[in-house]
This record gives structure tokens, sequence and C-alpha cells, in this order.
């Protein structure tokens, strides 16, 4: 059976050959900035995180073990993932709701239409969600952890990671109407 690109780079990789951690960089740069942007604002905090999470990649590749096509992706990511929530956590100004009694009642919304809002000003109101909210929305729904996953990882009770999820949730509904009827109002 014939090897896949992503085996042969993953071959090069284990060897320390330059070129492949250059054509690594290269081809996934792009969406490991978007991953870590959506955990940090802050751009330059953005580049520390990501040259932090390729040495980490650098240092561990001889432990990631090639499971099919995507494995590679998925392991790179998740480096990235880690590597932004460890700057989160070392971040002074960072401050996540441990206690769920903190979190004031937000009402529920109905699912809001997503129709003619950019993936880009979604990203943005979501940048806009307290640190905490961001964290455990982004977790639930791009890396798909559970409230118990998210729970350990942040070191808060489950019944507030999903909390805030509903909460974020909830935020960000309010975000995209206010932004649909500004819009409206904007073309009458």
């Amino acid at each position: 059976m014939k090897e896949s690109n992503e085996q042969i780079l993953v071959s090069r990789l284990l060897q320390k050959e330059e070129a492949a951690w250059k054509e690594l960089f290269e081809v996934h740069s792009g969406s490991l900035t978007y991953v870590c942007s959506r955990y940090i604002i802050d751009r330059d905090s953005v580049n520390d995180v990501l040259q932090n999470s390729f040495i980490q990649m650098f240092r561990s590749i001889d432990s990631f073990e090639f499971r099919g096509n995507g494995s590679l992706k998925a392991w790179i990511t998740r480096i990235v993932v880690n590597e932004s929530l460890k700057h989160i956590k070392q971040n002074v100004d960072f401050n996540i709701i441990a206690d769920d009694s903190e979190i004031p009642d937000i009402q529920h919304e109905d699912e809001p239409d997503l129709e003619e809002i950019s993936q880009q000003e979604i990203m943005n109101m979501i940048h806009t969600l307290p640190d905490g909210y961001r964290m455990v929305f982004n977790l639930f729904v791009f890396e798909e952890k559970s409230h118990r996953e998210i729970a350990e990882i942040l070191g808060i009770a489950e019944n507030s990671s999903a909390s805030q999820f509903h909460r974020a949730k909830s935020m960000l509904a309010r975000k995209i109407k206010e932004h649909k009827i500004s819009k409206t109002a904007q073309y009458e």
C-alpha cells in the first residue's frame, strides 16, 4: 500500500528534517493561528503561543503515533489548544468563574439565525465573550470536549462548565440578534 503524503511528512519530521518542519509550518500555520486566536485575542500573544507550540511539537514528535490521515493535524491542533490554555492560565488578568453561583442569569434566547453573518463576524463576537465563557464555548464547540473534560482541563465544576457554555451561547445569540437589527437599520 502506498504511503500518504501525511505519512511521508511524519517520517521526515521524525528524522528531524529541517525542510519537513518548514513544510509543516507553511501548510498548517494559518489554520493553527486561527485555532489559537479563538482562545487568545492579543496578536503578539498568539504569535508567542504558536512559537511555543511548534517548539513543543518538535520536542515531542517522537511520541506522535500515526493513526491515519488527519491524525497529524489533530495532534498539532491539540498542542496549540493546550499551549493556548496554558498561556491563558498563566496570564494574571485571566479570570474564570469557578463557582456557578457567581454567574448572573441570562434569559434563554432562541437559536440565532446565522444567515448573512460572516464567519469572521461570528469569531469577532466570540472574542468579546468573557475569558471563561470563551474558553468553555471553544472547548465544547470546536474541540468537541464534554463538560466533564472541560471541567478537568479548567479546574472547575462540571455544572459550571455547562452553565458557562449556555450563558456564552445566550450572549452570542443576543449579539447576533443585535448585529442583525443594526444591519437592518442601516438599510432602512
